[in-house]
């Protein structure tokens, strides 16, 4: 193989990884604060890398946005199989539900940043619904194996619920009426005896 296919096989350096990492962080955290106009200069020096490290790995503030929002999907998909892994179904169920509680705080914060990408994000979004319609599923079906939850239980209904109470919330507590909602809806999953 030639040297240069060799070169694009190869893992990101260990450093260049951390550097990465520390970018996305604190991305989101500006893009929380400031929104899409986040100054990249900014984020480059409060991740403590140069201005070229960060456009080498996101060369445009697009492909920070995108990445911000990836990086956030991709770990609440993985969270499903940590959480079944260390949990017991139903409970397995109930914290991936309050992190996506987060997830949705997340995407609302981010959200006029993602609006702001050329073309729009429904290609993003389009990608992140099945990560996420696959996490819930393998969730609920476990839950519904073990007869924690009822066998008629439709996962999208859940996520239908905590998604309504963000759209229909207007006030800064929607978070925690969200929560409370995720063991209501948890107690209403039960099998009925």
């Amino acid at each position: 193989m030639p040297a240069k296919n060799q070169k694009a096989l190869r893992k990101p350096r260990a450093d260049a990884q951390q550097n990465r990492v520390r970018i996305l962080d604190v991305a989101k955290e500006a893009f929380t604060r400031s929104g899409a106009n986040a100054s990249l200069d900014d984020i480059a020096k409060e991740a403590e890398v140069g201005a070229g490290t960060l456009y080498r790995h996101f060369p445009t503030r697009d492909a920070l946005i995108e990445a911000v929002y990836r990086t956030e999907v991709e770990k609440l998909a993985a969270s499903e199989k940590k959480f079944s892994e260390t949990l017991s179904p139903i409970e397995a169920l109930r914290a991936w539900m309050l992190l996506f509680v987060d997830h949705i705080a997340t995407k609302q914060i981010i959200g006029p940043a993602l609006h702001s990408l050329v073309g729009g994000p429904s290609k993003l979004f389009e990608g992140s619904r099945a990560q996420i319609q696959s996490a819930i599923n393998s969730l609920v079906n476990r839950a519904i194996k073990s007869g924690d939850v009822r066998k008629d239980l439709e996962p999208f209904d859940l996520l239908r619920a905590l998604i309504g109470v963000s759209h229909v919330a207007s006030g800064p507590d929607w978070q925690q009426s969200a929560r409370r909602l995720v063991d209501i809806l948890i107690t209403g999953s039960r099998p009925i005896k």
